[in-house]
């Protein structure tokens, strides 16, 4: 089971962290992933780390800004966005997935095993 913490409403420019703690299973032996969506909108990948080598992959509209890890020891995942923006308003996944070695792009969902429950991320003024 993952559980994810660290949503809500934050003003244009600030910054929020995502949580994402594991039960039942070591995270570290998994690749981490996360998704954001938006009503009407397809679901968009927006970070990977892999599992042992701890390579990361972001998309375009998130590079630079957002930062993904993990805390071996929490057994937690984590995403760190700063410089948000209006358009990073959406829900936010984690998921954690076997056997997704690093490719440099970054792995579809329908490859990960475990969902987080989602959380909300507003970016207004």
């Amino acid at each position: 089971q993952l559980v994810q913490s660290g949503g809500g409403l934050v003003q244009p420019g600030g910054s929020l962290r995502l949580s994402c703690a594991a039960s039942g299973f070591r995270l570290d032996n998994y690749a981490i992933g996360w998704f954001r969506q938006v009503p009407g909108k397809e679901r968009e990948g927006i970070a990977y780390i892999s599992a042992n080598s701890g390579d990361t992959t972001y998309a375009d509209s998130v590079k630079g800004r957002f930062t993904i890890s993990r805390d071996v020891d929490k057994n937690t995942g984590y995403l760190q966005m700063n410089s948000l923006k209006s358009e990073d308003t959406a829900e936010y996944y984690c998921a954690a997935g076997l056997g997704l070695v690093p490719t440099g792009r970054l792995p579809p969902g329908n490859l990960y095993n475990d969902w987080g429950q989602g959380t909300q991320v507003t970016v207004s003024s």
